[in-house]
């Protein structure tokens, strides 16, 4: 997959398990791509309908009623596959499901390429997007 060509095209990322706590890597990686142009989405049933920097929680993926590029996930693997079920039927269709460093399930991953999607496991999205910067 062309990391940066991806990168390079997509606005909007959907972080599932998002946490509102800056000491969580979600919080951090979230933060690194919103100062990076991007737009974040946090999903997280905990915190639906409070603010986390500065953008709206919503409790799913199905709560999301614009485009998507980029679903960034940090569940651990067991809960994967649900979350690709969920990403598979957003309209339109994300680019990639991506699984963060220590998160890797291959029936989400084949469930989310069926729909179409392109899958990443296992790979840190900040760590990829402060590299090609």
């Amino acid at each position: 997959m062309d990391f940066k060509a991806l990168l390079a095209t997509s606005k909007t990322i959907a972080v599932v398990g998002m946490s509102n706590r800056p000491d969580r890597p979600s919080f951090e990686v979230a933060s690194v791509l919103q100062d990076g142009g991007f737009r974040i989405i946090p999903v997280n049933p905990q915190y639906a309908g409070t603010l986390i920097l500065g953008e709206p929680c919503v409790a799913s993926l199905a709560d999301i009623k614009e485009p998507v590029d980029i679903v960034d996930c940090f569940r651990r693997s067991e809960d994967m596959l649900s979350v690709a079920v969920d990403a598979a039927a957003m309209s339109p269709l994300p680019k990639v499901l991506w699984m963060q460093s220590g998160v890797a399930n291959d029936d989400a991953a084949k469930v989310a390429r069926d729909a179409g999607m392109d899958v990443v496991q296992n790979k840190c999205l900040e760590t990829t997007f402060l590299s090609l910067r």
